[in-house]
């Protein structure tokens, strides 16, 4: 059984805690603040976000599925990531199943915290997380300004 995502108060302090590192540039692992406009009030929202690498790309995971951060950039079409004085504004697409499942795979692989949202396994072959995929939204991250268009 998979457990479902719930921003509690542990999870905010931790958030929290991540964010000051990370706006003083201190990195965090593979962790980036994103920010990307609200959809309707288009005001800016941070949280933070760890990417994966995997073939030649960068790739936004969302292993608590389409949490808001997920639905303000599918409406956005892009997002900011930052870390310390370093910041860059990319497109983003998200992907389908068959892209996302190798990713996924990769993602659960690397990061243990995230393995009780996932029904598959690291263990697990490839299709295992294709099946999951419409629960975990992938984005490929441009790698130029234009790569989507």
């Amino acid at each position: 059984m998979t457990r479902r995502y719930e921003l509690t108060a542990p999870r905010r302090l931790v958030n929290s805690l991540v964010t000051l590192l990370l706006r003083a540039g201190i990195p965090v692992g593979t962790t980036y603040l994103l920010t990307v406009p609200g959809r309707t009030t288009g005001v800016p929202r941070t949280t933070p976000v760890t990417i994966e690498y995997h073939g030649d790309h960068r790739w936004l995971v969302a292993p608590y599925g389409a949490v808001n951060w997920v639905r303000n950039a599918r409406a956005a079409g892009w997002v900011t990531l930052r870390r310390g004085g370093y910041q860059e504004r990319l497109q983003v697409r998200e992907v389908g199943a068959d892209e996302a499942a190798l990713v996924l795979k990769q993602y659960v692989e690397n990061l243990r915290v995230v393995r009780p949202f996932f029904e598959a396994r690291p263990y697990d072959d490839v299709s295992a997380f294709a099946a999951e995929a419409y629960r975990h939204p992938v984005f490929r991250i441009a790698e130029t300004g234009n790569e989507f268009s």
